[in-house]
Order: C-alpha cells, then structure tokens, then sequence
C-alpha cells in the first residue's frame, strides 16, 4: 500500500512509463477528508475512464485553506493510508496548494476528473489541462454524497 504514494519525482517518471507504454492516466485530486460512499463511487468511476488512476490529495493545512479551520478532521498521513488501501487507487501523492495546476503541468494525465458539482469553467485547473493538450470529464452521478453533508448529519444528531 505505501508504494502507491510517491514524491513527485517518483510519480513522474511512473506516469511518463506507463504514458509510453501507451497507458490512459486518470487524475483526481481532493481532500478525502471522512471517506464514504460517494468518495468509493466517485473514484470507481474515476479509474474506469482510464488505466492507472492517480490521486492527489490536499495536505492537512490545504484542507484548513480550503475547508475550514477545524478541519480536517482525520490527520493527512491517516487519509494517505486509508486511500492507499483502495485497489482502484494506482498512485498517490500529497500536495499543500490549493489546486492542483503545478502537478497537472509537471504529469500531463490524459484525462483530469473532477465531482459533478463542479463546472468545468469554474476550474482553476481547466486552462492548464487544456493548454496541455488533456482533456476534463465531470462524473454527475454521484450527486448528493459529501463530507460536509455527513458533518451536518453528525451535528444534527447531537441534538
């Protein structure tokens, strides 16, 4: 499981492999922060649009820029193991920005997915997938399954 998370020198040289060997990458990227099942759904979908998915996923300190202060609520080191768990998950890595457009620019995946409750003209990242030649599709069908709607369940119990 620890030899799907990789630095971003590692992943690269991976990622140019298996481009050559005529592979599909699949990247997403996210917070991850209480895994359920709209995150196992969205990420089956993710990887069968390609061959060997990679998933980036924000640091602790990212995900208190983009979140919350309080938040998140399992440490990144336990996220990164959780998810390295999963088989449909082909590579890991840990990012502190608050988009991905630096990792998108340094791997080139054919293919960056992102939840249906994006659009594509909101994405900070969609000039630089394009600019590359990559192209974005949005899975939709997985609507209705957040981290922040399970917080608000949690909350709401408690009274």
């Amino acid at each position: 499981m620890a030899a799907k998370i990789m630095e971003l020198k590692q992943l690269k040289a991976e990622i140019e492999a298996k481009k050559a060997a005529g592979e599909l990458i699949v990247f997403t990227n996210g917070c991850f922060d209480i895994l359920h099942v709209g995150h196992v759904r969205y990420l089956k979908k993710a990887a069968a649009l390609g061959d060997k998915l990679v998933l980036a996923v924000n640091s602790d300190s990212s995900v208190k820029k983009i979140k919350a202060k309080n938040r998140p609520f399992v440490p990144e080191a336990e996220r990164m193991e959780i998810l390295a768990a999963l088989e449909m998950i082909d590579y890991l890595i840990l990012f502190s920005e608050s988009d991905c457009k630096k990792l998108l620019e340094e791997l080139k995946p054919q293919v960056y997915v992102k939840g249906g409750d994006y659009r594509i003209e909101d994405l900070p990242e969609a000039e630089t997938v394009y600019a590359y030649g990559g192209k974005i599709v949005l899975i939709t069908e997985v609507k209705g399954r957040s981290t922040t709607n399970l917080i608000k369940k949690i909350r709401k119990s408690r009274d």
